[in-house]
Formats: C-alpha cells, sequence, structure tokens
C-alpha cells in the first residue's frame, strides 16, 4: 500500500509549509492525481485519515481532484481521444496527462502579526 507513504510526503510537505509561516494552521490540502497514478482514492483518504492525527494536517482536509488520460502527438501537437490508437502522424503517441501526483495547493490559516 504505497498509499500511506504518499501521505507521508504530503504531511512531511505541509510540516515545512507550516515551519516556514510559525503559528499557522493547515485547513486543507488539494491533490491532483492521474488515473494512471496507480492511486485507490479509497485507500488514500483511508490513510490520510489515519495518518494525519497529531501531524500538521490533524485538521486539513484532503481534496482530491482526479485527472483523465491523455495522448498527444509529439509531431502535431493533437490529443488523441480516449479509446483512439495511440498514433498519429506516423508516430506513437505519448502520455501526456494521467500519471500525475500533485500537491496543488496547501490553504493555511496564518495568524495576524
Amino acid at each position: 500500500m504505497h498509499e500511506y507513504s504518499i501521505v507521508a510526503s504530503l504531511v512531511d510537505r505541509v510540516q515545512r509549509e507550516i515551519d516556514a509561516h510559525p503559528g499557522a494552521v493547515a485547513r486543507r490540502l488539494h491533490v491532483r492525481i492521474g488515473e494512471l497514478a496507480g492511486v485507490e482514492i479509497d485507500l488514500l483518504r483511508t490513510a490520510y485519515d489515519t495518518f494525519r492525527a497529531r501531524s500538521a494536517c490533524a485538521d486539513a482536509e484532503l481534496a482530491i481532484e482526479r485527472i483523465a488520460t491523455t495522448w498527444r502527438c509529439k509531431a502535431c501537437g493533437r490529443d488523441l481521444p480516449a479509446g483512439a490508437i495511440l498514433r498519429c502522424c506516423g508516430r506513437p503517441a505519448t502520455l501526456a496527462t494521467g500519471d500525475e501526483i500533485v500537491l496543488e495547493r496547501v490553504e493555511l490559516e496564518v495568524p495576524d502579526v
């Protein structure tokens, strides 16, 4: 279950942001996950709920955006529709989106200074 290692990395990254903003509290994490990233969303949510206790993310909601898989022709730049043959201009298409795991944004509540 690599979902736990993904969550550990997310929590570590949020902790670094909180360390850079003393007194800040994490409120929401926005994560983008591609269809081909090999991540089970339900397991990731369970791992997050388990791992965040007593961490920088204890009060932070996890918002996940699922990213569809798209393929692109290297020669002409055309996106190929889902289910299409993965060739264009006589060449194989390349994966454009769908394998990413990205911490897009961390929402912090920062005290007035």
